[in-house]
């Protein structure tokens, strides 16, 4: 990795992007793409988290899982399948996903479209301006003459036990990117990043101990999707514990196994143990307290994704904190970059086309696919969500085994799915599907739901024969009663 631009005393950009992940290489792609000049700081590899330690390399471990599942479904074909997975060959389909933890690509895309790249840590230093700590030690102020974006992401947050810290255990990115499968893994949390990893190592050949303090798995999604998820991870080996506390964490010196104290005192033995508790914004070092801000905190934007107090700070994905999830990020990205581009053209917002200036979707209308066996995916609101919110709201159930196309994917297919309907209005607030492929079913929920497409016309959205998405028919049916 060399640094794309020398490191100079200081240069002037129309836009400073602090962070280098999709989002902030989106928001650059639409500040150039308006004409205005634009660098990016990143101290890591460009291309961020998604691409070497989340979304890509955690897909790519978890794609043969359930290509098997699916085969060993198939009569004629399971025969075939009824071995264990080439755990070498996996792991070389991820490192190919993840680029070998190299940027070299990204890099050459940001530069074809006139992105200079800053290598080194960015800090803010006062309005409009950005300090560069090069990996040499230099350091250079940038300065933007319309807009900084704060793009720097999420990282796992480990709880603050006795013994974690000398114990070093996985976050997410070990678990992605581990080049092999413990013998014994501790999974402590029941969330997405949970319930996929100890899906792929289960596979791979660990035993999995999940370790959950609430009731029950995915807990924002509807109840179910949780239910089908754990009874499926125990079919498949795995250990699944609810209402389950840690304590404590002890590693010997020299590593060597873990030991997970749980809250009454009983004590797990294991060679990996993996925190997935949540996620802390990367904003504890950009130098926040210069403009007033505090270090460490997720960011308040307002629609177009501008920190509110500010006129030229916008803060993009994550480190706001609406939906933390990749295309979530990359799609305000869309609308920052808009919405910067006409700020500095002096052009009033509300003429950016498609409303491309405000961002809605990330609070309405977010997608999101569990790849486990079964996967889970999900838009809009759950039933308690909508019935929080005071509209008298419907959920209609259907058993996804009963479509046809569901017997056709798969022998013994299980799955459901929820449509939550506003009585009043008559449109779709949230759509779930739990079963075997209906991460493909997903985007065509996603457009009702940010479409506010009313039940009615959605009788002529014809299914096609005989499909799992078929399910919609049969859930349009059982809300006309």
């Amino acid at each position: 990795m060399t640094n794309s631009v020398d490191a100079p005393d200081a240069a002037e950009y129309d836009v400073v992007v602090v962070g280098a992940g999709p989002v902030g290489e989106n928001v650059a792609d639409r500040a150039r793409a308006a004409g205005l000049t634009t660098a990016v700081v990143e101290n890591e590899l460009i291309g961020g988290e998604c691409s070497y330690w989340a979304c890509m390399p955690s897909k790519a471990l978890l794609r043969p899982v359930t290509a098997r599942a699916d085969a060993r479904r198939v009569p004629g074909l399971r025969q075939a399948v009824r071995g264990p997975l080439d755990a070498a060959e996996v792991f070389a389909h991820r490192d190919s996903y993840a680029s070998h933890w190299k940027d070299d690509g990204q890099v050459s895309w940001l530069e074809s479209i006139g992105v200079d790249i800053h290598r080194g840590r960015g800090r803010l230093d006062g309005p409009r301006k950005v300090t560069v700590e090069a990996p040499s030690g230099e350091r250079y102020t940038l300065t933007a003459r319309h807009a900084v974006a704060v793009c720097t992401g999420s990282r796992a947050a480990v709880p603050d036990l006795p013994g974690v810290a000398g114990a070093s255990p996985w976050t997410s990115r070990e678990a992605t990117s581990a080049g092999k499968a413990p013998d014994r893994l501790v999974v402590v949390g029941g969330g997405v990043v949970a319930v996929e990893m100890a899906t792929a190592w289960q596979a791979l050949g660990s035993r999995v101990t999940l370790l959950v303090r609430g009731n029950g798995l995915l807990a924002r999604m509807e109840p179910f999707a949780g239910e089908l998820v754990a009874e499926a991870l125990t079919e498949a080996g795995a250990t699944v514990r609810t209402g389950i506390s840690v304590a404590a964490v002890e590693r010997g010196e020299g590593g060597g196994p873990v030991t997970v104290i749980l809250g009454g005192g009983e004590r797990i033995e294991a060679d990996e143990v993996l925190f997935a508790t949540g996620r802390a914004p990367r904003t504890d070092d950009v130098g926040l307290d210069t403009v007033g801000l505090k270090p460490g905190s997720w960011l308040e934007v307002d629609e177009s994704c501008r920190v509110k107090g500010q006129d030229w700070l916008y803060a993009v994905g994550d480190v706001n904190h609406r939906a933390l999830m990749t295309h979530e990020g990359k799609y305000q990205a869309r609308v920052a970059g808009a919405a910067i581009a006409a700020r500095a053209h002096g052009e009033p917002l509300d003429t950016a086309p498609w409303g491309a200036h405000s961002a809605t979707a990330d609070h309405a209308a977010v997608p999101q696919v569990v790849f486990t066996d079964p996967e889970a995916a999900s838009v809009g609101l759950t039933l308690a969500e909508a019935e929080a919110t005071g509209r008298r709201v419907r959920a209609v159930d259907h058993d996804m085994a009963s479509v046809s196309g569901a017997g056709l994917y798969a022998d013994g297919y299980r799955g459901r799915a929820r449509m939550v309907v506003d009585l009043d209005r008559e449109t779709v607030l949230g759509v779930t599907f739990v079963g075997p492929g209906v991460a493909e079913l997903l985007h065509s929920a996603t457009v009702a739901v940010a479409g506010e497409v009313p039940i009615p016309r959605l009788w002529h959205a014809v299914p096609a024969y005989p499909t799992i998405s078929e399910v919609w028919l049969r859930l349009l049916e059982a809300y006309r009663g």
